[in-house]
């Protein structure tokens, strides 16, 4: 549900693998990252599946991105998958395909 008045944004995130996948779908995820005022690494990002399944783990990208809120639950980015992205840096991590 989007939160009224709020404006998209250029985020910078990344992809990680969680310590915990419970309630999660998927292996690898995306996350901002840290340092960016209003967008704690600790917000989901749901975006396009591109960014967790074709690129390594710790890559980092730019997106255009908003915060909304789960009705009843918590806060996190959307940005659609439609949208284009951009690769800041290559992880070291491994391409995970599920």
């Amino acid at each position: 549900m989007a939160i009224k008045g709020e404006k998209y944004h250029m985020i910078e995130v990344e992809s990680y693998l969680p310590t915990s996948t419970s309630g999660l779908h998927g292996k690898v995820h995306i996350r901002p990252v840290p340092g960016q005022a209003g967008f704690p690494p600790d917000l989901h990002v749901q975006c396009s599946k591109d960014l967790s399944k074709e690129y390594p783990v710790g890559t980092r990208f730019l997106i255009k991105g908003k915060l909304n809120d789960l009705q009843g639950g918590g806060k996190f980015i959307y940005s659609s998958y439609q949208w284009a992205y951009e690769v800041i840096s290559i992880g070291s991590g491994p391409v995970i395909k599920y």
